[in-house]
């Protein structure tokens, strides 16, 4: 992993360079000298953040409509309260 660092007038100067730099490790962006950013890859974000997979994402997937799926039948439901 590359960590790149520019300044505020150089990303804004060239955006295209940073994100090129960024496929290979964080971008840091500095203020007057100081880290005020960090430019990342949105999949070095989700990998960072841990974002989990929704079931809903997963069951959509290509190749997924050929596993069988069987939810089972709910047998104990919830019964009212009897406060007598």
């Amino acid at each position: 992993m590359t960590i790149t660092t520019l300044s505020s007038r150089q990303f804004n100067q060239d955006a295209s360079k940073a994100k090129k730099a960024a496929q290979a490790g964080p971008v840091i962006i500095t203020d007057r000298g100081r880290p005020a950013h960090v430019l990342l890859t949105f999949d070095a974000y989700k990998k960072m953040t841990g974002e989990r997979a929704k079931i809903a994402d997963l069951l959509a997937m290509p190749g997924m409509e050929d596993i069988e799926f069987e939810i089972p039948k709910m047998s104990d439901f919830a019964q009212s309260a009897d406060f007598s």
